[in-house]
């Protein structure tokens, strides 16, 4: 006889946000206070819950990829200047800008553009024209001739 579940329908909804927040599995097993394996029977046995999985991860990675592209390539964003001028509280509005991240558009491009920047080159042996290389091994074997 199996176990009842702890499982309920609102639980696809917390996980989402859990998710949204960067969750992993391990994490909603302890929030939920299961093993690790109950939250893979739930994903297989409870498709509204994958799917809020799925969803909230999605978008939690999309999130930290659109912020990776910024540090990347640059960004600008409002700020304000607070100061204090002859006893007085000014506030300046201005764009704070960031140049690029070096690190960060290495790490962009070693990840979306393996083959152009990654650090290790595959360098292959090819036979003619391109070709796979004949593994094959021809052994002839000549005859001595009489006298030399």
């Amino acid at each position: 006889m199996a176990r009842p579940t702890k499982y309920k329908a609102e639980f696809a909804t917390q996980a989402e946000k859990l998710c949204k927040l960067g969750a992993t599995d391990d994490e909603l097993a302890e929030f939920f206070e299961v093993a690790v394996t109950t939250i893979d029977n739930w994903k297989r046995d409870h498709k509204p819950f994958l799917g809020a999985i799925k969803k909230g991860k999605t978008l939690a990675d999309a999130e930290v990829a659109n912020k990776l592209f910024h540090r990347a390539t640059g960004y600008g964003h409002a700020d304000v200047d607070i100061r204090v001028i002859d006893n007085q509280i000014v506030q300046t509005q201005l764009i704070k800008h960031y140049p690029p991240d070096t690190a960060a558009a290495i790490f962009w491009l070693k990840n979306r553009q393996k083959a152009k920047w990654r650090d290790k080159i595959d360098h292959g042996l090819e036979g003619p024209n391109g070709g796979p290389i004949d593994h094959s091994l021809t052994i002839q074997f000549v005859k001595p001739s009489n006298g030399n």
